[in-house]
């Protein structure tokens, strides 16, 4: 069995998201009989990484930042398929009781510590605010875990 873990940006156009799901399917495919995707879930990159594990027919476990991470961070036109996500994978919810950047980051460091290596949906720039995707590559680097980039020509965030 193959863990692999997911961080990447959240505001992907939808063109980009079409292009890094092709890419992701190239890159899992190899994995597809004992592929376990884990992802916090996060709309963009995370969601993405999550259909393409599934529709591989792999196993897709969910690290949830915190307690209130639905009520609080998922936006109404992305909560069907969160939910639809969420209902086909086996979930850990952190021990924070709110959603801020200290959660994402610890759930990235978790998903960290039970993952055989990374992809990155990440342009290759510097982090938005603590716990963002550069901070989970650097982190995913300083242990030692093989991280994957992918950030197709084209490729546009929001």
């Amino acid at each position: 069995m193959v863990r692999i873990g997911i961080t990447g940006h959240s505001n992907l156009t939808e063109a980009t998201a079409e292009l890094v799901a092709g890419e992701l399917r190239e890159l899992l495919k190899e994995q597809r009989d004992d592929l376990v995707g884990v992802t916090c879930l996060a709309r963009g990159a995370d969601q993405v990484f999550a259909r393409v594990v599934l529709e591989l027919g792999g196993t897709l476990e969910v690290v949830l930042p915190a307690a209130d991470y639905r009520e609080r961070k998922v936006k109404p036109d992305n909560a069907a398929e969160f939910d639809n996500l969420i209902a086909n994978a086996s979930v850990h919810t952190m021990p924070f009781t709110e959603s801020n950047r200290d959660a994402y980051m610890a759930a990235s460091e978790h998903v960290l510590s039970i993952v055989d290596k990374m992809v990155a949906v990440w342009d290759g720039g510097p982090s938005g605010g603590h716990g963002g995707t550069a901070d989970v590559v650097d982190a995913a680097r300083e242990r030692g875990l093989g991280v994957t980039v992918v950030w197709p020509e084209h490729a546009a965030r929001l």
